[in-house]
């Protein structure tokens, strides 16, 4: 791709695939000096016209991203819906362009594999947009982990209150199973890549049970009628609606699980648990971290700019204890682009994009999160049965260990 009418040799031509709800994490690239995003392709009209209205009106617009390949782009982000990732960011990876893919990577393991496959062979730079390893209350609980205050991690328990998943996710195409696998994957990627973090490993056996306990029965639209109010979630969302079956105008097809529960045996050894539910009245996730000299967890998470504690119980036994052994308050900086992990998100790829080099997100691991939730979806909906995880290969595994080291022009076998 050529790079023409670039208006600062230091400044990257960056493009935006899928101008829709996730589209402000790209407004955080136009950077002057920096980076600018210059084109962007988005099927639906009101995508083009909220491109023009995030990225000024200077910017290039398409309907198809293939369009894309004369403007001269040295990033691009993949922000179309879940199970749409794939072939942009193929396009892409081949066109030697790096690519920031929105999380879940992709809905499957075999697209998830051939994207990592993709950016082996091309040399091109994959990177997956999963932000929370940028929230701060997060980053702290992995600093104390790695400090040792509790001793070598046993066992990670997330429990996920989704106070708005009726609004969020059960009046659009999040709501269908060909669109996301479930929400167990879409909303769970998110935590499953945390707990792997925080645990050091990887899920190799999975066990979950779930079930569609509240939403199966509130009243949804017709087949072929609208989205309500304007076609997108901040266009309909309500947070004086309660209890969660008073919520109407749900999407046509409503057939993945609102409460899920899953088990799963790390490759390490750690056990660890996650339970998701989209019918609660907060809003907010709990890690609890257990090791052999204590635990530690999160009260509050800073997502919404709201406050974060985390505690820590490691100096002897008792019984109950209100007050922890240690107290880390953590501040957040942002409560519009979740608790500054948006910024710190794009800050990364940016500088990724440019000079490669470690990143505290992982393709791998964002590959495993979604093997895991695919594993965990299949054993919900075959009775809770065991279901194990397939490991990538190991060329694959040692070539973004290695944070995708340059490549020479001949490629190696796929493997």
């Amino acid at each position: 791709m050529s790079h023409r009418d670039q208006p600062s040799k230091s400044e990257l031509r960056v493009g935006v695939i899928g101008v829709g709800q996730r589209a402000p994490v790209a407004a955080l690239a136009n950077r002057p000096g920096v980076a600018r995003v210059v084109s962007c392709a988005d099927p639906d009209p009101r995508g083009r016209d909220d491109a023009r209205a995030l990225f000024g009106p200077d910017v290039v617009l398409h309907e198809r991203y293939e369009k894309m390949a004369d403007d001269g782009l040295d990033a691009v982000f993949v922000l179309t819906p879940d199970h749409v990732h794939t072939r942009p960011a193929l396009f892409f990876l081949a066109a030697g362009v790096p690519v920031f893919v929105e999380k879940p990577l992709a809905i499957g393991v075999e697209d998830c594999d051939t994207l990592l496959q993709a950016a082996y062979d091309s040399g091109s730079r994959l990177y997956v947009g999963h932000n929370l390893r940028h929230l701060p209350v997060l980053r702290r609980m992995r600093e104390l982990i790695d400090d040792g205050a509790i001793g070598r991690v046993r066992a990670v328990w997330c429990r996920h209150f989704v106070g708005h998943g009726g609004d969020y996710y059960f009046k659009d195409w999040h709501a269908e199973r060909a669109n996301t696998t479930g929400l167990l994957l879409q909303k769970g990627a998110h935590d499953l890549d945390v707990i792997h973090w925080l645990a050091g490993g990887y899920s190799r056996n999975v066990v979950a049970q779930g079930a569609l306990s509240v939403y199966g029965d509130n009243p949804r639209r017709g087949a072929g009628d609208p989205a309500p109010a304007g076609g997108r979630m901040p266009d309909w969302f309500d947070p004086e609606i309660w209890p969660p079956s008073a919520l109407r105008d749900l999407n046509p097809v409503v057939d993945v699980e609102d409460i899920s529960m899953m088990l799963t045996r790390l490759d390490n050894g750690v056990l660890a648990s996650y339970q998701q539910c989209h019918f609660t009245p907060d809003y907010w996730r709990n890690y609890t971290v257990i090791g052999d000299e204590g635990r530690l967890e999160n009260f509050g998470d800073g997502m919404e700019g709201d406050s974060a504690t985390i505690q820590v119980w490691n100096r002897r036994r008792s019984g109950y204890r209100r007050d922890a052994d240690l107290t880390v308050p953590v501040p957040t900086p942002s409560q519009d682009d979740h608790g500054g992990a948006d910024r710190a998100l794009v800050d990364e790829f940016l500088r990724f994009a440019v000079s490669g080099g470690p990143t505290d997100t992982s393709p791998v691991a964002a590959r495993e999160a979604v093997a895991a939730a695919v594993a965990a979806t299949t054993s919900l909906r075959s009775g809770g049965t065991p279901v194990d995880v397939r490991a990538p290969s190991e060329a694959i595994v040692d070539y973004f260990r290695r944070h995708q080291p340059a490549r020479p022009a001949h490629r190696e076998p796929r493997t």
